[in-house]
């Protein structure tokens, strides 16, 4: 074997594995550098990063790679392009976790109704398990707004989906707050932004379903103004019970995943 055709096969076992070759390689070195800088500089969110020139500079790179690697970094949010302004720090979001999860619930009939029930392990676990803390921590002011926004599910149940979902999404956003951890309140509406992003494609629910879960809404806020953590974590069981009826109907060919 020639050593053309060695470097060649080497190279496509390399790519059928992952490993990053030639100009991959130097995109995600130039990435990294970025990353590195952001750090070591201290940087946080919304501060300007160097001109596209300085970043070659200081990295030893063209402008072309500077220019792949800021695109990658854009997608992940950890910069934010604003054209005609430079280049700053993004917010660090995790909309990339949520695109990927969204695009695995909508790759098959199979996979997306797995995915929908994972996913609401994983949120009924964060609620669940905190449910001392969250009860402990939900002051007056917030009840309010809890019940404020179950009023708007039960005004909006017969009316446009889109209004029913914003005031649902608050709902569990205001629920995890108070806690005061930043990364379970992303994760927390990263699952639930995948959720709703999925479940319209299953047919998850049906206007007739907001007033159950309007009700389940509300039996949270209740329990949790009884100051009784173990009737909201019943309480949060009894939202959740619905959702995984509709899931086991969907994997079973019951109907459509829940109506």
């Amino acid at each position: 074997m020639t050593e053309a055709r060695a470097r060649e096969v080497r190279a496509s076992a390399a790519r059928a594995a992952g490993t990053p070759t030639g100009r991959s390689l130097l995109r995600l070195e130039v990435t990294e550098g970025i990353k590195r800088y952001i750090l070591a500089n201290r940087l946080r969110p919304g501060d300007p990063l160097p001109t596209e020139a300085d970043l070659c500079a200081a990295l030893g790179a063209s402008r072309s790679s500077v220019r792949e690697a800021v695109k990658t970094l854009h997608a992940l949010d950890i910069v934010d392009v604003r054209h005609g302004h430079g280049t700053y720090v993004g917010g660090l979001s995790l909309s990339a976790l949520v695109e990927s999860l969204a695009f695995r619930g909508l790759l098959g009939p199979e996979g997306d109704v797995q995915v929908m029930a994972d996913l609401v392990d994983v949120r009924e676990l964060f609620e669940r398990g905190m449910a001392e803390r969250i009860v402990a921590r939900l002051d007056g002011d917030r009840l309010d707004a809890l019940d404020a926004l179950v009023e708007e599910m039960r005004a909006d149940a017969g009316g446009a989906e889109a209004d029913f979902v914003a005031a649902d999404r608050a709902f569990h956003a205001l629920l995890v707050e108070p806690l005061g951890n930043d990364l379970m309140g992303q994760l927390s509406m990263a699952f639930w932004d995948v959720y709703a992003i999925v479940a319209p494609q299953l047919r998850m629910a049906t206007r007739e379903d907001r007033a159950e879960t309007t009700a389940a809404h509300a039996g949270i806020v209740h329990a949790a103004r009884s100051g009784d953590p173990a009737a909201f974590t019943r309480a949060v069981t009894a939202h959740y019970a619905p959702v995984r009826r509709r899931l086991a109907a969907g994997r079973t060919g019951g109907g459509d995943a829940g109506h």
